[in-house]
């Protein structure tokens, strides 16, 4: 019997479906906001959509996270009517599903197509591949995911307005083999899904907080790469709440504890031979021009594409000084302060971390983000600042490398970038760029309950 991990063409999946004798198929697609969106699909419709693909309603690319209408965007919305929008099956996306899950069936992942596919996250970022295709480069990438872990579940954390929940395990113990031990189940649960869904984890550990674990998703290639974040993110909720737990990526749950990042582990190899192109033993820290260039272009883009990294409200509370997340657009070699990690190494390991990204990213924005900015500086021969030594919270940078400090700036700037429109296209960043305005609105018609305990009595 075919493995889902073999399957590589039409013919594969309507093989490995015929031989399992399945009734019906999962299909999904991810939206703007990184969340999994889907259905059951009988075989029958599945095998027709694998030939001609299928429609999907326009409207996962026309709402928010809480599935409310944006009112300003172009592409869909009431002036449309909301109609389907063509999506086309991706073959090798094909992922086992454990039998605790769905009776050991299978998951397939859809790209949209036709005009939808110039604002499809995971089209944006094929398309960002296939420009360093271009340009004789093969891109590799990791990403690491710190979540915190509640004892909570969907209702209950309702029930208490969000407001106090409680961690699965009290107290500051990072890298715990206690906590691990006692909480064994749960871990034994995610790291053989990740094996089963073809997303291995390299390491799996408690950090510092309670109740936040870090999971590091073993490198792929790049496209690939971000296949298995968003559905590390996915599954890491549904086993959690399978078991009456509740896993967030918020980026800051609390203004008490550290933020949880998403950090990007990036790297290039050519096309031509196979070999890695950030490695050079001659030159300081190893890094080659290759490296350095591409390292220039994060850093020079880093404000402009923000909001692709960080896209919510909650995102800006995590990128303040002294809690382990970047304010500037800095870089350092080994220095966890920078936005800009460089990991100097073999051929093999040499790479950059890009330390801005945060948990609650879409994983294909965030990676297209990273990897498109670092091609703009190979192609523009960019240099980088100097590398900082020490606290980077400590350094002054010129003005130029100052991080938008809301969702709203963040948004101005990428509409603004005259970049982020060559590398992405006018569609995406114009409906991206809205997206973001509509998140920053929604967010200020609120009242808080910051603002209710410091307003309500005394002003």
């Amino acid at each position: 019997m075919k493995k889902a991990g073999k399957v590589a063409s039409i013919a594969d999946a309507r093989r490995i479906v015929q031989e399992r004798g399945l009734e019906h198929v999962k299909v999904g697609v991810f939206d703007i906001d990184g969340v999994m969106r889907g259905k059951y699909m009988h075989r029958d419709k599945f095998f027709s959509a694998l030939e001609g693909g299928f429609g999907f309603c326009d409207v996962v690319i026309g709402w928010d996270s809480n599935d409310q209408l944006y009112d300003n965007v172009q592409y869909t919305g009431w002036h449309t009517g909301y109609p389907d929008a063509p999506v086309r099956i991706v073959p090798e996306s094909c992922r086992e599903l454990p039998g605790e899950f769905d009776n050991k069936g299978l998951l397939f992942l859809g790209e949209f197509t036709g005009d939808a596919e110039a604002i499809c996250p995971r089209g944006l970022l094929r398309r960002v591949i296939a420009r360093a295709a271009d340009m004789g480069f093969v891109p590799y990438s990791a990403v690491e995911y710190e979540f915190f872990v509640f004892d909570e579940t969907p209702h209950s954390i309702r029930e208490k307005g969000f407001r106090n929940p409680k961690p699965i395990t009290p107290g500051n113990f990072g890298y715990s083999m206690l906590r691990a031990s006692v909480w064994h189940e749960f871990y034994e649960d995610l790291l053989a899904t990740c094996r089963a869904m073809d997303m291995p984890l390299e390491g799996l550990h408690t950090e510092t907080g309670p109740g936040v674990l870090e999971a590091a998703i073993a490198v792929d290639g790049t496209l690939a790469s971000a296949d298995k974040a968003a559905l590390f993110k996915t599954y890491t909720k549904i086993i959690a709440q399978r078991r009456n737990i509740m896993a967030t990526f918020m980026a800051k749950w609390s203004e008490k504890l550290p933020g949880q990042s998403g950090h990007i582990h990036m790297s290039l190899k050519s096309a031509k031979d196979g070999k890695a192109v950030f490695h050079d033993p001659k030159a300081p820290h190893g890094m080659s021009k290759t490296m350095r260039h591409f390292l220039a272009g994060q850093q020079a883009l880093m404000p402009e594409l923000l909001a692709m990294v960080a896209p919510t409200v909650n995102s800006f509370t995590r990128l303040v000084p002294g809690y382990w997340a970047p304010t500037n657009a800095t870089w350092g070699v080994e220095n966890r302060t920078c936005a800009l990690r460089v990991i100097p190494g073999s051929p093999k390991s040499q790479r950059i971390e890009y330390r801005i990204a945060g948990s609650d990213g879409n994983p294909y924005l965030a990676l297209a983000a990273a990897l498109a900015s670092g091609l703009w500086g190979i192609e523009h021969e960019l240099e980088p600042t100097e590398p900082i030594v020490g606290n980077a919270y400590e350094k002054s940078m010129p003005r130029r490398l100052d991080l938008p400090r809301t969702l709203w700036e963040a948004a101005q700037k990428l509409k603004g970038s005259k970049a982020a429109r060559t590398l992405f296209g006018d569609a995406f960043v114009e409906h991206f760029a809205a997206t973001r305005e509509w998140e920053e609105r929604e967010f200020r018609r609120h009242v808080t309950n910051w603002e209710l305990d410091r307003y309500f009595e005394i002003i």
